[in-house]
């Protein structure tokens, strides 16, 4: 991948062509989650932050995911800047007539672009990845690390078709551009419409993680804990899935996992796995 200057539109855009189908509300919990994790990053406005936008990678083939993110997250801050980016011209011609003041929609793919004065505070690439190898996942994140103001956040991985369970990487942007990025969490979610098991989660695990499954890996093993931990948990059942799911939580945290157990997230089906 060729490196582009923060402050440079790309002349073109590094990447590939998604499907581009996605539902109405898909992202809904991966916003959710971007304001229950972090709302202080969606409505800091000192500094570069003035001009920090929250940048929506990989749209699709119509605009709505970007649009529907821009009403949730300007409760937080009314000035937010929501940037739209897409590959494919077409798209992006299709979702122009929705642009605004504060709502963008460009050509570009990782190298994302952007205008002088303006840098980056969050990302969500969600189904992006999914259709490259693993060894295209680091040079990617290193692409998109480009002007994150230091603190900013990635959120990247992968949901089924109605966004009813996901899984995805958290990561933190450092200030060191040989290491720009820290793995602070991995965390799963589900509505429960699909009712609950650990298994189903693999499925749809981020790109750097689901063809590690295998043993003698991280992900493998954490796995075994949690299928262990909802088998040990499973009279919890009676008292409804949420409650199981709580349940395996609080035994995959006394098998040693940093897992966040406040019943906010709990409650609405969030795993918050901590790496740091």
């Amino acid at each position: 991948m060729q490196a582009v200057h923060p402050r440079q539109t790309p002349k073109k855009p590094q990447g590939q062509v998604t499907r581009g189908k996605t539902a109405r509300n898909r992202l809904r919990p991966v916003d959710n989650f971007f304001l229950m994790y972090d709302p202080g990053l969606l409505a800091r406005s000192d500094g570069d932050f003035s001009r920090a936008l929250f940048v929506d990678l990989g749209y699709g083939a119509e605009a709505f995911t970007t649009l529907e993110t821009a009403s949730r997250f300007r409760k937080v801050n009314p000035r937010l800047g929501i940037l739209g980016v897409e590959i494919e011209p077409e798209r992006v011609a299709r979702a122009l007539p929705f642009a605004d003041g504060q709502t963008f929609f460009r050509l570009g793919g990782f190298n994302i672009p952007l205008l002088p004065g303006e840098s980056i505070r969050a990302i969500r690439a969600f189904n992006v990845l999914r259709q490259y190898e693993e060894a295209d996942v680091t040079p990617a994140w290193a692409q998109m690390a480009r002007g994150v103001l230091p603190g900013g956040l990635l959120v990247e991985g992968t949901s089924n078709p109605f966004g009813s369970i996901l899984a995805a990487n958290v990561l933190r942007r450092l200030g060191d551009d040989s290491t720009p990025w820290r793995q602070e969490a991995l965390v799963f979610y589900t509505n429960f419409r699909l009712g609950f098991d650990p298994v189903e989660f693999q499925t749809i695990l981020p790109k750097n993680f689901i063809h590690r499954v295998t043993p003698g890996e991280l992900i493998y093993d954490f796995f075994e804990a949690w299928k262990a931990s909802a088998a040990e948990s499973a009279p919890m059942r009676t008292f409804g899935l949420r409650t199981w799911f709580a349940a395996s939580a609080e035994s995959l945290a006394r098998r040693g996992y940093k897992i966040r157990l406040q019943k906010k997230w709990l409650n609405r089906g969030w795993l918050v796995w901590e790496f740091a």
